[in-house]
């Protein structure tokens, strides 16, 4: 198996530290608002890759973080130390606590992330939840001089770790070019690791440090959260490739100089989703949420199909009609799968030697596919020869449900369905406008409707998913930790 190392920029084949054990950590979301169809791009990707590693046979311990605090709005002006805290805007846009919408945005999440049919990680740790492990790191970092105090927080100073940005062009960036200067920073590219509250204000979520009253800078959640699950040093991070110019280095840098170790072996990171050639905004309307593309229709495995139809590593563009695309695509695979398993154990013959040999090659190529890089366009051009080659449809089903164990398209259901009256789909659809739209009194009198009607409506699989109440499967929320 190789994978393209962000690190030393290259493809190189993949050795575990301790084999067969692989740590993996992918840089979750920040809940102050739903997660778009961009972001699950970078999720899939890590989601695809664990499944690849337990396909090969590691023993994957995966960890996610959710960040819930100190990830400021001016990382999107290029200094993430400025700006209002995401989370206590979002909370005084809304008129509820912070508390409160890292809540509601954290059961979105994970809806989608379910709905997406995303490998659930170990743990999903909240950065809430690891203040301590925050500060402990802080008070490494100090012990051993990386650290230096000025009016706003506490500040690591990079000139004093040489390899500080090797991952990334920061050498290139100005300081001041779109946000105002911090006079009281001895290098332009030093960063918070801990923000002091304002003295003119209370704030939401702060906690007692050492130092005074705040709260922890964005980066250091991830250094110290997945050294607690994962150990000091570990195999796999994993994230978008926005992170990899300041958020990235960042880790590596207060990790690293804590502990004097490698932090990470390979670094993994997905390309942009573009928009009908474009970049996501919510000022243009277009940072659409998997439940925009549901209320259209959409399947969210036809989303998970378009994501596969790119290399990871390169942009892929949405619009709706590629979206029809993979869902046309999708429709078909799942019909074929239908038809397979229709004709039952009686359609199985003995293989000849020639097309014994046939059904070997294809699992060997797209093994050898989905191993060098994710290769996920190629794989899907294997199976697409698989379906149209001459092995009969029983062989050819045993290769695709074998094969989506990785690209997980829940194929694996299809044929075990149960048709739902399209008055009852009417309903249900109802329902999730009346929801997303916040109506939730509403949306609830529909779900009442509907189960006098005999159907239980779930908002966690398929979205929304519908079962006859005597089937009820017993799934909950669980909580991100």
């Amino acid at each position: 198996m190789r994978i393209y190392n962000s690190l030393t920029r290259q493809i190189e084949e993949f050795v575990p530290i301790k084999p067969p054990a692989v740590g993996m950590y992918a840089c979750g979301p920040t809940v102050y608002s739903y997660v778009h169809i961009g972001n699950f791009r970078t999720y899939t990707t890590a989601d695809v890759l664990v499944r690849l590693l337990k396909a090969n046979g590691y023993e994957v311990s995966y960890v996610m973080n959710i960040t819930d605090v100190g990830h400021l709005t001016g990382d999107n002006l290029g200094d993430a130390d400025t700006g209002e805290d995401r989370m206590e805007k979002a909370a005084s846009k809304a008129g509820k606590t912070a508390w409160e919408i890292a809540d509601f945005y954290t059961r979105q999440f994970l809806m989608d992330f379910d709905r997406l049919n995303l490998l659930r990680p170990r743990e999903f740790c909240r950065a809430t939840d690891h203040i301590p492990e925050q500060i402990a790191l802080i008070q490494r970092l100090e012990a051993n001089g990386f650290t230096y105090k000025t009016s706003d927080g506490i500040y690591f100073d990079t000139a004093k770790f040489p390899r500080y940005g090797e991952m990334s062009t920061l050498t290139q960036i100005q300081e001041g070019a779109r946000v105002e200067v911090n006079r009281e920073k001895r290098n332009p590219r030093d960063f918070a690791l801990w923000k002091f509250s304002p003295t003119d204000a209370k704030r939401q979520m702060e906690w007692d440090s050492p130092w005074g009253v705040g709260f922890p800078g964005w980066h250091i959640e991830c250094s110290a959260m997945s050294m607690k699950y994962l150990g000091e040093s570990f195999d796999i991070h994993a994230g978008g490739e926005d992170l990899r110019s300041t958020h990235h280095p960042n880790e590596i840098a207060q990790a690293e100089a804590a502990t004097r170790k490698q932090f990470v072996k390979y670094w993994v990171h997905s390309a942009f989703l573009l928009v009908d050639g474009g970049r996501m905004s919510k000022s243009l309307g277009n940072n659409y949420t998997l439940s925009d593309l549901v209320q259209k229709g959409f399947s969210p495995m036809a989303l998970r199909y378009l994501y596969f139809m790119g290399h990871y590593r390169g942009q892929i563009n949405f619009t709706w009609s590629g979206l029809a695309s993979a869902q046309t695509a999708y429709d078909k695979l799942v019909e074929f799968v239908r038809q397979a398993r229709s004709k039952g154990d009686s359609a199985r013959v003995a293989l000849s030697a020639e097309k014994m040999k046939k059904a070997d090659d294809y699992r060997k190529r797209f093994a050898a596919a989905m191993n060098e890089d994710l290769g996920t366009p190629q794989a899907l051009a294997i199976v697409w020869e698989t379906l149209k080659s001459n092995i009969p449809d029983y062989d050819k089903l045993d290769l695709l449900l074998d094969w989506d164990q990785i690209l997980g398209l829940r194929l694996s259901e299809a044929g075990a369905g149960i048709t739902v009256p399209e008055e009852v789909r009417s309903l249900a659809g109802e329902r999730e406008k009346l929801r997303l739209g916040g109506k939730f009194v509403e949306a609830d009198s529909v779900r009442m409707q509907l189960e006098k009607m005999g159907w239980e409506v779930r908002d966690t699989v398929g979205g929304p998913q519908l079962k006859p109440k005597i089937q009820d499967s017993g799934f909950k929320i669980q909580d991100s930790k």
